[in-house]
Parts: structure tokens; C-alpha cells; sequence
């Protein structure tokens, strides 16, 4: 109990320094990212996630996490190791205030017909919020890539991805690996 109040004391901290933070110093900080994350963190690599419209401090909190080696990446590691914490607030900020573009994906209906009841069954909505722009630390999902958003499920799920507090690893093994398809297609649907 006592490490999770230690994480939401650490966040109110973040989120207080978060609006202090740089957009444009994040925008220059922000230019290498372009070449995955795509033009004003738009991106169209197939696995790799859209930042654009991110929440500001969930954005910050995953570049800790790479920072701090809880979340490994052979791209996303050797950035982040070297940002300090006001590199990783301006580049949060900087993503939170560009506009998500919509997705290229093309879903099967069927299979996102089915993710929408699983979404509404599991509550998605209520951390992600019910338009799925998250919130804070929680992702924005809605249009989020398919692949990115599969192989972050699965890793979840078997343990090869690990969240802050273990709330999603926890959400994620209720899912079978159809589960986990449908409801990436579903997501990826929501503009």
C-alpha cells in the first residue's frame, strides 16, 4: 500500500512540474521522435504508437519508465536513458497539445463490433475515459495503431510488459488473444 501511495504522491508531484512544462522547447526535443513517431506524433509505422494528443503525463511517465530500464525498447531505451526530467515534461506537453490525426487502419467491422461490447463489459471507459482521450497517466487508445496496441495487450498479459502499478497486467488476463484482437480493431475504430 505504502509503494502505491508513493506512486500517486509522485504523480500529483509530476503533474504539478507538467504544468509548468515547455511546449515549444518540447516541440525541438521532440524532433528526432518524428522519424517513428511521425509528424506531430502521428504516426504510420505499423507497431508503432501515436502520440500525438497523449496525455502529457502518461507521455513523461513511459519515457521514465524507458529511462529507468522498467520498460525496454532497442529504440525508445537509449533516448530515453540519456532526457532529464524536464526533457521528458516538455516532450509530454508537446505531444498532449498536437491533434490526432485518424487512423489509416482499416478494421473489420465484425471483429470491432465485438471489441465494443468486450470494452463496455471490461469498463475500459471508465479509467480511459468513455471517449477513450484518457486521462493523466492513462493512455489516449481511440485510433491508436493495431499492432502497437496487440502487442502492448499480449505483453500485459504474459507478463512481458509491465505497467506503473499493475492495474492494466492485472485488466489484461481476463483477455484471450482474440479478446485482445477484437478489441484492438474496436480501438483503432474510434475516432
Amino acid at each position: 500500500m505504502r509503494g502505491v501511495s508513493c506512486l500517486f504522491a509522485g504523480a500529483w508531484l509530476v503533474a504539478a512540474q507538467a504544468i509548468a512544462a515547455d511546449v515549444e522547447a518540447g516541440r525541438a526535443k521532440a524532433e528526432v521522435c518524428v522519424a517513428c513517431h511521425g509528424l506531430n506524433g502521428n504516426a504510420v509505422l505499423p507497431g508503432v504508437p501515436s502520440l500525438a494528443a497523449q496525455p502529457a503525463m502518461h507521455t513523461f511517465l513511459q519515457l521514465v519508465q524507458f529511462r529507468e530500464k522498467r520498460r525496454r525498447d532497442p529504440q525508445m531505451s537509449p533516448f530515453a536513458e540519456k532526457l532529464t526530467d524536464r526533457d521528458m515534461q516538455d516532450i509530454g506537453a508537446y505531444f498532449a497539445a498536437q491533434k490526432a490525426a485518424p487512423s489509416s487502419f482499416v478494421v473489420d467491422a465484425n471483429k470491432a463490433a465485438i471489441g465494443r461490447k468486450l470494452l463496455e463489459a471490461h469498463h475500459c471507459g471508465s479509467c480511459h475515459m468513455p471517449d477513450l482521450s484518457g486521462q493523466n497517466q492513462i493512455p489516449r487508445l481511440a485510433g491508436q495503431n493495431v499492432e502497437y496496441l496487440v502487442k502492448q495487450m499480449r505483453g500485459l498479459k504474459d507478463g512481458s510488459r509491465r505497467d506503473i502499478d499493475g492495474t492494466m497486467a492485472s485488466a489484461a488476463q481476463a483477455l484471450s488473444v482474440q479478446d485482445i484482437d477484437n478489441l484492438a480493431h474496436y480501438l483503432a475504430s474510434v475516432k
